[in-house]
């Protein structure tokens, strides 16, 4: 889901956008020409609105910040059409029996079938990240990946949320291969892919592999990753995300949500930061509300 200030709707024409002076924040009283005066301020984008300074950005975002913090999060899971333990069952992992005995525990002590088997010995991560694969239609990770290290510019906070690590990363050919450990979150590709353009591609992985991968994990010099989990006020996030802009001297500015996480990465001179807001702790398995801030996209799953 992307998200911008006003309409949160992708750039239209930028070619038409560069032609514009007057900043996008209403209350501006800055109504200088200031595009068309060499060596002015270029101000920050986002999508197809500029903003004339940091102030003016900071302002409008109180806005559209207020109303993605009072307004419920909404969650719509995908659930395969067959159970992981008719997958284990169907390739051999377990006998009926086993299926049986694991689903009465997994029941009883209110956890996950996965973590009944693994807890019972009767099947390893190995077999279950193999049953996920066949459930979910994605492949499993080959072991080539595995052990080495890599550079993303993708905020830890979110891939800890979904239990998901990057494997490999490439900026020039605009790929990221991406581990789930449980479950493929669809609205989560979509979003990095509207953040980073970059195409990414889904496979499982193993809890082991998950923790091994995000300790071998590690930034570019020029990103940094800014993690609120108590926002505040609008006003306050506001403020967050301004100061920032002015430590990047932004240039452009990204917004999008995943869960009950917004997103937001800030692109300048010195740098790119992200900064991450954990704006509502209550989420909900509910039908998906339209809303005039978000732009909802056309497969919301995960």
């Amino acid at each position: 889901m992307s998200l911008s200030l006003m309409s949160f709707l992708p750039a239209i024409d930028r070619g038409l956008k560069n032609m514009r002076a007057e900043c996008d924040y209403r209350a501006c009283h800055n109504k200088q020409f200031l595009r068309s005066i060499p060596g002015s301020r270029p101000g920050i984008r986002v999508g197809s609105l500029w903003y004339c300074s940091v102030d003016c950005f900071a302002f409008a975002l109180r806005a559209p910040f207020s109303r993605v913090s009072s307004r419920r999060i909404v969650e719509i899971p995908r659930n395969p059409r067959l159970s992981l333990g008719l997958v284990l069952h169907a390739k051999g992992y377990l006998t009926a029996e086993q299926l049986r005995v694991a689903t009465a525990q997994s029941q009883r002590h209110g956890e996950e079938l996965a973590d009944t088997v693994i807890r019972l010995g009767m099947a390893n991560e190995k077999q279950i990240a193999a049953a996920r694969s066949a459930q979910w239609g994605y492949p499993a990770l080959a072991q080539d990946y595995m052990g080495k290290m890599i550079q993303a510019d993708l905020p830890r906070t979110i891939l800890q949320a979904c239990s998901a690590a990057p494997l490999h990363y490439s900026a020039s050919a605009k790929r990221i291969l991406l581990g789930f450990v449980s479950r493929v979150e669809h609205s989560l590709l979509e979003s990095i892919e509207q953040m980073t353009g970059c195409r990414v591609e889904p496979c499982f992985i193993t809890p082991t592999d998950f923790e091994e991968q995000m300790e071998r994990l590690t930034s570019f010099p020029d990103y940094e990753e800014i993690a609120v989990h108590d926002p505040g006020t609008p006003e306050k996030m506001a403020r967050t995300v301004g100061r920032a802009a002015v430590d990047v001297r932004a240039r452009e500015a990204l917004f999008t949500q995943y869960k009950d996480l917004v997103w937001a990465r800030i692109l300048g001179k010195r740098g790119k930061v992200d900064v991450i807001f954990r704006v509502n702790q209550a989420v909900e398995e509910a039908k998906a509300q339209k809303s005039e801030i978000f732009y909802e996209p056309t497969s919301n799953l995960g």
